[in-house]
């Protein structure tokens, strides 16, 4: 008996991903909880396993396919019982043949059938039919449109590439609201006329490039698909920059005895345990939240209110070869600094071997994100909506400091916070900086004031 699996939820939000990796060929006996391929994502790879025993009968995917949420991907014929196989042929093929005689034997129904057929045929001739998803029509990069054809007509009429609408539907199922919305919005923030109604969700449209030029008049080129991070990346932070009006703010932070006491620490730990700088600065920007909850927050702008979140979860940028992830460390006012430094480890390694879920990925409400062991004297990273600030961390260099007596050798660390400025006030922006660069200079100040 031939079992059909199919691509489980697996986070919510999430409704459809790219097949990056197909661990079992056609043939393969596979057990319970076996790896049957890798499913990337919302910025994670998940592994769908097996759900029963069996031997691999048909694998409908290929590697580089964006399969929907629900999809069939696999089609598994069970081992465990054949006893139940034997039965199942033997009804089927009783019924093939009545069917097969029926068919021939009364010519009179058989000319008045084409009639139904043509009338089920038209998509817009009931509202049945009207409201099915249309899943023939594919979409650019072999994605089907989860569209009606009288909402795909609809927004032919309006002259809407419907590419570029979200849906608001299940699955990402776009409806004739989410149509006219789409108009509605995108000539507002053109024309500014009119306030902006709130939006829910994001439309990748609003931020679409222009028409890009015949580059191969000029000489020759060559393409290459954007992996699913790089596509989503684009989009988060296409949205962010033209929906949030940022200001960065930069500090320096004196770290010189912290760094002597991290290189100290390493010396006698594990690999395992070993102290990062980051994970400091996790520690630190956790203190500073907690003093300063406005950096904490989401800014709702259908309610008119500040939301002001009671926990704190810090993310981390993580740079992998297939992009920058920002997994999540939760709870971090909670813990200590040597179990921050142990997680982030974890989940540093984790990440770049991209063994992470889109669980780790969420609910972060503050980002950091450390280049120093790349290089750069500063940068002003973009913040990640909905959160409404942002660390950026360079490179550390030795410099001379006046002591009141001398100059003497100071290792200086350039930090830039870059804020939504419809939550957060230069002053403000200016206190938080300084708060979390005295307390890397003077960290007594994490139990004084955290």
């Amino acid at each position: 008996m031939k079992h059909e699996i199919k691509v489980p939820e697996v986070s919510e939000g999430v409704t459809e991903g790219t097949v990056v990796d197909i661990s079992v060929a056609v043939g393969d006996a596979v057990e319970v909880d076996q790896t049957l391929l890798e499913f990337e994502t919302d910025k994670a790879v998940i592994a769908i396993p097996s759900p029963q025993e069996g031997k691999v009968a048909e694998i409908k995917v290929a590697v580089g396919d964006s399969v929907p949420v629900g999809a069939v991907i696999m089609l598994l014929e069970s081992s465990a019982s054949p006893s139940d196989e034997a039965p199942v042929p033997e009804p089927s093929a009783e019924q093939e043949e009545p069917v097969a005689e029926e068919k021939p034997s009364p010519p009179a129904a058989a000319a008045k059938q084409p009639e139904p057929v043509k009338e089920a045929a038209v998509p817009d001739a009931s509202p049945a039919a009207a409201n099915e998803v249309d899943l023939a029509t594919v979409r650019r990069g072999d994605r089907v449109a989860p569209a009606a054809p009288s909402v795909r007509r609809l927004a032919r009429d309006l002259g809407v590439d419907i590419y570029q609408v979200q849906g608001t539907g299940p699955g990402g199922r776009i409806s004739e609201g989410d149509v006219r919305s789409f108009v509605r919005v995108t000539m507002q923030r053109i024309t500014g006329g009119g306030s902006v109604p709130a939006v829910h969700g994001e439309f990748p449209g609003l931020h679409a490039q222009r028409l890009l030029p015949d580059f191969s008049k000029w000489g020759e080129v060559s393409r290459e698909p954007l992996s699913r991070i790089r596509e989503l990346t684009a989009d988060a932070m296409g949205y962010a920059w033209s929906t949030i009006p940022m200001v960065t703010q930069y500090d320096q932070a004196q770290v010189s005895e912290i760094e002597a006491f991290r290189q100290e620490y390493n010396r006698r730990a594990i690999s395992e345990n070993r102290l990062t700088m980051t994970a400091i600065l996790v520690k630190v920007c956790a203190a500073a939240l907690k003093a300063f909850p406005r950096f904490n927050s989401s800014l709702d702008l259908a309610s008119k209110e500040l939301v002001l979140k009671q926990y704190i979860h810090i993310g981390v940028a993580v740079d992998t070869p297939a992009g920058l992830l920002v997994p999540v460390l939760r709870d971090a006012d909670r813990k200590g600094i040597e179990t921050l430094a142990l997680e982030l480890n974890e989940i540093a390694e984790k990440t770049r071997e991209r063994k992470i879920g889109p669980d780790v990925m969420e609910g972060g409400t503050f980002t950091i994100s450390n280049l120093g062991g790349v290089g750069g004297t500063s940068f002003t990273p973009i913040v990640y909506a909905p959160q409404v600030a942002i660390l950026g961390v360079s490179t550390a260099t030795l410099q001379p400091e006046w002591d009141g007596e001398q100059f003497v050798p100071r290792l200086i660390m350039p930090l830039s916070l870059t804020y939504d400025h419809r939550v957060i006030d230069g002053a403000d922006g200016a206190r938080f900086l300084r708060w979390i660069c005295d307390a890397l200079d003077n960290p007594l100040q994490l139990v004084m004031k955290g």
